[in-house]
């Protein structure tokens, strides 16, 4: 989230190296030959549990890792906080994969610090538009989904797990955090307040640093838990 409109224009034409890890090998074996068959694609390991997607990442350091959640041992939540605590810079997207749109294990990756999730009965295109746009920054595939999903489990969130206060934050960046929690883009956000999409994403590179976050997806749930934004309400 750090890095400039013009970085992310200089790696987009650089192959997308890809983990997959899921304990079904059927599906596994799906999503590695969908990957291996796209151009721009590249799979540099499959994992079949939590302990070995994390070895693997750090020996192979990829550029997005699709993450299955409910695996026997250590669970994908658990296995995207290790990589994510252990990355070296810049660390890797985290996309998982789901059976279920409202699953309580997807809002718990989210906190970890996945950078969105996608279901696993997802058409091939939609799989590869979503790594594609995760690798490019849009760290929230299908927003209003997602939103749905926080709303639902905010409610029964670990309040032991409350996020900072927004006190070191100021008016603009509030109105920014606000906007990109109700699932707009950095355009629209830009939009609605007439201001460039590039101020709009210093004023939210700086709430996530100031507020300790790793990616967009960890805005909107601080968003939600610390009552900025409501469930039902309007950007």
């Amino acid at each position: 989230m750090t890095g400039s409109h013009d970085a992310t224009a200089a790696t987009a034409d650089r192959v997308i190296r890809v983990l997959v890890v899921d304990d079904q090998f059927l599906v596994r074996s799906g999503l590695v030959a969908l990957l291996r068959a796209a151009p721009g694609m590249e799979v540099v390991g499959e994992a079949a549990d939590g302990a070995e997607a994390v070895a693997l990442a750090a020996k192979s350091r990829p550029d997005v890792v699709l993450m299955d959640i409910r695996m026997p041992g250590t669970t994908g939540i658990e296995a995207t906080r290790r990589i994510l605590a252990e990355a070296a810079d810049p660390p890797p997207r985290i996309l998982v994969l789901t059976t279920f749109d409202l699953d309580e294990y997807v809002y718990g990756a989210l906190r970890a610090g996945a950078s969105g999730f996608l279901l696993k009965d997802a058409g091939p295109e939609r799989l590869l538009a979503a790594v594609t746009a995760v690798h490019g920054g849009d760290s929230l595939f299908a927003p209003a989904v997602t939103r749905r999903l926080v709303e639902a489990f905010t409610r029964v969130a670990d309040p032991s797990g409350a996020p900072p206060g927004l006190d070191a934050l100021t008016s603009r960046e509030v109105e920014v955090l606000k906007l990109v929690a109700r699932g707009l883009t950095n355009a629209e956000a830009a939009d609605r307040l007439f201001i460039s999409e590039a101020t709009v994403k210093t004023h939210l590179n700086r709430t996530m640093t100031k507020l300790g976050l790793a990616s967009r997806a960890q805005v909107v749930v601080v968003a939600y838990e610390t009552g900025l934004v409501t469930p039902g309400g309007t950007a």
